[in-house]
């Protein structure tokens, strides 16, 4: 049992430099994601034979989606115990703290620059009372209604990409916000990370596109307002405060690097 917040890395790091065969994640993607940041050292990832495994428990559950990982106890005990992996990568963050200090943060499903923030600090405060999946849908719709849209400058791989955005999604797997399947062509082996730049849109267009999101159909027809680049390396930077939301956490603000480090972690899936 995890303590308290950091609590999960410390755990996990002694694990993994033990090489204990399989090390089980038993909770959401918060606590998957302190596990993660347990596999790495000051942005390394340590030596060992370890294999992480998701029990999916607590009140979010989006990293486990794109392996079809099961909700039921008991399913996910079956596929924790056939114990078949796939070796996935990791992302590297480098972001800036509110003092202007640099920090160093691990992530493995997605990370979000702009409105994506502002909806992970409202539902960090709301205390998730209302459950996951509920808390996010309301975040969402209230940080759609007070937003503004910020200058951002994103280089991806060399390329560059600048205008007014809502937010720059960099993401390893598909799906975050509780089920919304953000990056659907999201592949998280083969070493590139899909960056999605939504450009200069509206409330309505956002508020109105969320279900096609959640189906992941919204890159479907071709709106020159939604960016999709690939790349290993990307950097983010504003003149404006954006907050970041890294699987579901807000480690900091921009500017930030995102690099990929491809096949850190064997995962159990099914």
């Amino acid at each position: 049992m995890t303590s308290g917040p950091g609590d999960a890395i410390e755990l996990t790091r002694r694990a993994v430099q033990a090489s204990v065969p399989t090390l089980v994640a038993a909770g959401g993607d918060g606590t998957i994601h302190e596990v993660v940041n347990g596999f790495f050292d000051s942005g390394l990832a340590i030596p060992t034979s370890t294999r992480l495994g998701i029990l999916p428990m607590g009140t979010g559950g989006d990293f486990r989606r794109t392996f079809s990982i099961p909700l039921d106890p008991q399913a996910a005990a079956r596929v924790l115990h056939a114990a078949r992996t796939r070796r996935i990568d990791t992302g590297k963050l480098t972001c800036a703290l509110p003092s202007g200090a640099r920090h160093t943060r691990m992530f493995v499903n997605i990370a979000d620059a702009g409105v994506g923030g502002d909806v992970v600090n409202r539902v960090n405060r709301s205390g998730k009372r209302l459950g996951g999946d509920l808390t996010f849908k309301l975040a969402v719709i209230r940080s759609l209604l007070a937003w503004t849209n910020k200058p951002m400058r994103v280089v991806v791989d060399g390329e560059l990409a600048e205008g007014v955005c809502q937010s720059v999604v960099v993401a390893n797997c598909q799906y975050f916000g509780s089920g919304m399947q953000m990056a659907p062509m999201a592949v998280p082996d083969d070493g590139l990370f899909d960056v999605i730049v939504i450009g200069d849109v509206g409330r309505f267009f956002s508020i109105t596109r969320l279900e096609a999101i959640r189906k992941g159909e919204h890159l479907r027809d071709g709106d020159p307002r939604l960016h999709v680049l690939r790349g290993r390396s990307i950097q983010v930077e504003s003149p404006q405060e954006v907050l970041l939301d890294v699987d579901g956490e807000q480690p900091g603000m921009l500017p930030a690097t995102f690099e990929v480090v491809p096949g850190s972690i064997d995962l159990i899936v099914p």
